[in-house]
């Protein structure tokens, strides 16, 4: 289920800060705007970058980091072309730091 609660909180912000029912709407506008996730970086995503739920086990956890990583990896495309160098360490980056993230929370850092 979407959230729909930014909507409302911003509905009525809005309105009420700016008096008018332009308000009401530039609210419900920014209100959308975090529900979807546009301002805010969504909690879940660094499960999502490795292909996880949220529930997942710490042994799931390190075997999905592995696979990607194995998948990734700069060093394994040393002879491809130079963009898609680039775009695999850019994807082992945003993968390592998922990792470091999901890691560190359930370390409690």
């Amino acid at each position: 289920m979407k959230p729909w609660y930014g909507k409302l909180l911003g509905f009525i912000a809005g309105w009420l800060l700016l008096r008018h029912p332009a308000g009401g709407v530039i609210g419900l506008l920014i209100g959308h705007a975090f529900d979807a996730g546009w301002l805010m970086p969504q909690r879940g995503a660094p499960y999502r970058v490795l292909g996880l739920e949220r529930d997942a086990s710490d042994e799931d956890i390190d075997r999905a980091y592995r696979k990607l990583m194995a998948q990734y990896h700069p060093d394994r495309l040393a002879n491809a072309a130079p963009e898609l160098q680039d775009q695999a360490a850019r994807r082992a980056a945003e993968i390592n730091a998922a990792y470091t993230r999901i890691r560190g929370k359930r370390r409690g850092r």
